[in-house]
């Protein structure tokens, strides 16, 4: 008998567990694992994809996960990665779990072969887990399979360090989270064919970190064939832009010190709650120069990088109110017109003061906001359109609700800020956020419905359209702006580069990099 006929029989004769219809039942790679039938589908929670990155596995790169015995029950979210606590609903206490390398799996009932989203979450490579979307009903409503996903945060994510170079395949540590992206990838092609998937048609998307996330794997030549499409929501921040080596090796030095280690063991030793301790005032982030990332990512597009992989990439409206009330008014302290021209010129100079006068905006934070929002999101969001133009389909958008309410964490503030379309406000009109209903009204639900249309169209064909809506522009210089229909509705733009005053950021760009 041949080896390939030994190994059908066997897999032939291994029994299936008893409960393989309801609940549901799949085998992985490591493993049987049962999960639950809800309103919208099937669902699989708290896979995991590698090994606890612990003991001597902290700080290394993720290995496949061990095989277990047994059907595993994934009914529940595994563990939030190493993170600090927040005022996002289920984030009030610290994690300093390591074991949390998980991903969940959403399925609609029906045929199989389905296109398949992998999310990468937000949370500024320093806190968020997989579990802060729910994509069940979006999986339902576009036929797609969904995928989330944990990795590595802060420190534990993104230490680069000499000790760590030399245990490191290519000579280049730093981007564990990064790494830990892929193998989840590499999960997801191993094994969401027996979900139901389609292997061949992966899309990775994510917001804010996570879409800058898809920007770095977009670049990294070893997730080549892991994705066949891309969307970046809010990701294009700094161009994409990953710390050099030398950089990120003395900012781990410094942290190091911070430790009192002296070496790799010293760290390794180290309790996470010291590790997440000493990590703030330190920039985390992907680490160029070796196997996983050679060049930047902007200049790997323009040598061609991810060439013919189709991306959706777009931005918010008014992105930088978040970050703004953050730093004034949630303090009690709002900016007021006496300081603004001040706080103005010491954050962006006389020249950008002049373009954002005080009597244009409602306050002295939103006008404020929106220089920030513009030179940290908006205009990067353009500049990335036109660079990845020149090595593939580029789908443009941007989200325009201005009367969106604010996520589930603002509003459990309580707070009368107008945070208009601001960062991450688009995230609740594609998903259940935190696992939360949204409340919407009647032309903010249609809104959504048509955003779901666009994404899944996207997800499932590489082309985002809407029925009966404008086609999301192909090519630099055009953009998509979503919008309720009392606002306008959803129309193609060119106009938007001037809106946010392009043309001075890009301007500022070229003078700070020369």
């Amino acid at each position: 008998m041949s080896v390939a006929l030994m190994a059908l029989v066997a897999a032939l004769a291994t029994p299936v567990p008893a409960q393989a219809a309801d609940p549901p039942v799949v085998r992985t790679d490591a493993g049987w694992v049962r999960g639950e039938t809800t309103a919208e589908g099937r669902q699989f929670l708290g896979i995991p994809y590698a090994q606890p990155p612990v003991g001597d596995l902290r700080w290394r790169e993720p290995r496949p996960a061990r095989p277990w015995q047994g059907v595993r029950t994934a009914a529940d979210f595994g563990n939030k990665c190493v993170q600090g606590a927040s005022w996002d609903p289920g984030y009030e206490q610290p994690s300093h779990t390591e074991n949390c390398l998980d991903l969940n799996v959403y399925v609609p009932e029906g045929a199989a072969r389905r296109a398949v989203l992998v999310w990468f979450h937000g949370g500024g490579l320093t806190a968020g887990a997989g579990q802060d979307v729910v994509p069940d009903t979006f999986a339902r409503q576009t036929g797609t399979v969904v995928v989330t996903v944990n990795y590595r945060l802060g420190a534990m994510g993104f230490l680069a360090a000499a000790g760590l170079d030399g245990e490191a395949r290519d000579g280049v540590s730093g981007n564990f989270g990064m790494l830990d992206q892929q193998a989840s990838l590499r999960w997801v092609r191993a094994n969401i064919g027996r979900f139901g998937g389609d292997p061949a048609r992966v899309t990775v998307a994510g917001e804010s970190a996570g879409g800058r996330s898809v920007c770095t794997q977009l670049a990294s030549p070893t997730a080549k064939g892991l994705f066949r499409a891309g969307i970046i929501q809010s990701g294009a921040y700094g161009d994409c832009a990953a710390r050099t080596h030398e950089t990120a090796l003395t900012q781990g030095a410094a942290f190091a010190r911070k430790l009192g280690c002296a070496d790799i063991a010293c760290l390794r030793a180290k309790p996470a709650a010291e590790i997440l301790a000493a990590q703030s005032g330190f920039d985390w982030a992907p680490v160029a120069g070796g196997a996983f990332l050679p060049r930047q990512p902007k200049e790997a597009f323009e040598r061609g990088a991810a060439a013919g992989v189709p991306v959706m990439n777009g931005a918010n409206q008014d992105e930088g109110r978040l970050f703004a009330f953050g730093r004034f008014d949630l303090n009690g302290t709002p900016l007021t017109a006496d300081q603004y021209p001040t706080v103005m010129r010491t954050d962006f100079g006389e020249d950008v003061l002049a373009r954002y006068p005080l009597p244009a905006y409602p306050s002295p934070t939103i006008a404020y906001a929106t220089a920030q929002g513009d030179e940290l999101f908006a205009c990067p969001a353009l500049r990335l359109d036109g660079t990845l133009a020149g090595r593939g389909r580029v789908y443009a958008y941007e989200f325009a609700d201005r009367t969106s309410p604010p996520f589930a964490s603002l509003r459990n503030l309580g707070t009368d800020f107008d945070f208009g379309a601001t960062h991450v406000n688009e995230v609740q009109y594609l998903f259940k956020h935190f696992g939360l209903e949204t409340p919407l009204n009647a032309e903010q639900r249609r809104l959504a419905g048509q955003m779901v249309r666009y994404w899944g169209s996207f997800v499932r064909d590489g082309v985002p359209r809407a029925a009966g809506e404008p086609a999301m522009p192909s090519g630099p210089g055009k953009v998509l702006t979503l919008r309720t229909t009392s606002a306008g509705g959803n129309q193609q733009s060119t106009s938007v580069h001037g809106e946010h005053r392009c043309n001075l950021w890009d301007a500022e760009r070229v003078t700070q990099s020369g």
